[in-house]
């Protein structure tokens, strides 16, 4: 079977279950198998694919036939440029959390050896670019579920970065006086309703109680006990809840310095402007 047949069967096959990226995601397939990528996939339609290719294609074209994710399928996703490895024990990173990665390249004075929390970490795809992004900052990756943990091991390891990974609710078992917290916590209502594809991910990663804003509650709790707050807090959360999560972030002593799509960035309420970081 040559690369454009195998593409036109498999594409119609996506699209007869209801994938809506059905092209796409067949040409990412045929990418990963054969090692080539889609231009010379493309240009070359005649490319005869060998046995052994069409079977691994067939087999990671049913799963995705199912709705499976496809970062999932792949075993990895992109996140800022680079790839990360993912599994079903974690949410794959979405692109509005790539903005969080650029709110905190613009904070303020942002001391070059800040510490920074990655809270709920997963895959630590969050925390790994930080540190990657801001080499001489010093990490740390929370996380409470075992099987992600793993994940973020492997993460970790792949970019050979120097960042402690700790088993923690929320902010409990931090090992450092952060200066900024990374917190891309659950935020889905438990009444929402999910699409196929959400079946296959981590509930305890997506739903955050009644109004979604549950942990977040918990973390800003933690925060207000801890006897040297961060400076800045970031958080993602839906537009419509940002609101109640201004509120949430006030109680604990901080206030809303700005404001870009799905993330909010706070910063302490000391009564003086937030200028710096200390060390």
């Amino acid at each position: 079977m040559t690369a454009k047949e195998w593409l036109k069967q498999s594409t119609q096959k996506l699209v007869r279950a209801g994938i809506g990226t059905a092209r796409l995601d067949t040409l990412v397939l045929l990418e990963d198998v054969t090692g080539r990528d889609r231009a010379w996939l493309l240009a070359h339609g005649e490319h005869e694919l060998s046995p052994k290719e069409i079977d691994k294609l067939e087999k990671l074209l049913a799963r995705r036939s199912k709705h499976e994710p496809l970062a999932y399928v792949r075993t990895k996703s992109e996140f800022y440029g680079r790839n990360f490895i993912i599994t079903s024990a974690v949410l794959e990173p979405r692109p509005e959390s790539e903005t969080m990665i650029d709110q905190l390249k613009k904070l303020p004075n942002l001391s070059k050896n800040a510490k920074i929390a990655d809270v709920g970490a997963g895959s630590g795809a969050l925390g790994i670019t930080a540190k990657l992004e801001l080499p001489e900052t010093r990490v740390e990756l929370l996380e409470i579920d075992p099987k992600a943990l793993k994940i973020a091991h492997k993460n970790v390891e792949k970019y050979t970065a120097d960042i402690k990974i700790i088993k923690s609710n929320l902010l409990q078992a931090a090992s450092q006086d952060n200066n900024v917290l990374l917190c891309n916590l659950p935020y889905v209502p438990d009444s929402h309703k999910v699409n196929e594809a959400a079946l296959y991910e981590p509930k305890i990663a997506i739903f955050g109680g009644p109004d979604g804003l549950d942990i977040y509650r918990s973390l800003f709790k933690q925060i207000k006990e801890l006897k040297k707050q961060p400076l800045f807090i970031l958080t993602e959360s839906l537009p419509p809840q940002h609101e109640v999560l201004e509120r949430i972030a006030s109680l604990a002593g901080y206030k809303l310095l700005e404001t870009d799509d799905f993330i909010q960035v706070f910063g302490l309420s000391t009564g003086e402007p937030v200028l710096a970081l200390s060390v």
